[in-house]
């Protein structure tokens, strides 16, 4: 299965379409940090890159390197690793173009080839809910992650504003086609991280503009549902983030 998994990451990589710029060119690396950051703005917020300077990072399934870099520019010994090869070969590229340096490798995140113990910190932000055995990506995080060490997961809110929103609207969601896709409810996403000591479950991804819908939908959601949802309590809708964090510490030896 994960081998389908493979060919489809090689090809269908996460935002490639926002940028009129050639993927590799520094304008296309430019617009997909600008946009990276514009719909996942809370990331800015919660993982405070600065922390990691001069401690050892592992990013799973690091796409085209958008957090690597962020890492990297931030002092942290970083590893970025990614099934699909296309993706690694846009990160190097990324790195090399910011002046940047970092271990990049071709890895499935099932059998990450590390030894116990290996990083203080796993950022694995949009992959669980695409591999073909997820229990087993987590426990290799946790295999390879410090005691007392912080793992940082994100999956997709099945009890969501964003999916229930592609129903109505009868509008795919962004990979609907991959060979996986899994929605969990807070108490499932919860349930895959019990090897973990300590979870903390963050609801996030809240409506805001979209560049990738046109047509009388993305008009509709741009200017009446983006405003409408936002203009609500965020108690009321709090629980319908389309993205679950979940901020993951590993148990002292």
């Amino acid at each position: 299965m994960n081998e389908r998994v493979r060919e489809y990451w090689n090809i269908h990589i996460h935002d490639l379409e926002i940028s009129t710029h050639a993927p590799g060119s520094p304008g296309f690396f430019s617009d997909l940090d600008q946009y990276h950051f514009e719909k996942l703005h809370h990331l800015l917020d919660l993982v405070h890159f600065d922390e990691w300077k001069d401690r050892d990072v592992l990013d799973v399934g690091c796409g085209a390197g958008v957090e690597v870099v962020r890492f990297a520019r931030a002092g942290a010994r970083v590893t970025g690793v990614d099934i699909a090869e296309s993706a690694i070969t846009l990160a190097r590229q990324n790195l090399e173009q910011q002046r940047l340096s970092a271990r990049l490798e071709v890895v499935d995140g099932e059998y990450l080839p590390y030894a116990d113990g290996s990083f203080d910190l796993v950022f694995a932000h949009g992959v669980v809910q695409y591999t073909g055995d997820e229990h087993r990506m987590v426990a290799e995080i946790h295999r390879v992650l410090r005691p007392g060490g912080l793992a940082i997961f994100q999956g997709y809110n099945r009890l969501s504003w964003l999916n229930a929103l592609s129903r109505v609207m009868k509008t795919p969601l962004e990979h609907e086609d991959a060979p996986i896709l899994k929605r969990y409810s807070a108490a499932e996403f919860s349930d895959l991280l019990k090897p973990f000591a300590i979870v903390d479950l963050v609801f996030e991804r809240f409506p805001v503009k979209s560049r990738l819908h046109k047509g009388w939908k993305g008009l509709a959601f741009n200017t009446f549902f983006v405003g409408t949802f936002n203009a609500l309590p965020r108690s009321w809708v709090r629980r319908y983030g389309w993205h679950l964090l979940a901020f993951c510490r590993k148990g002292a030896a």
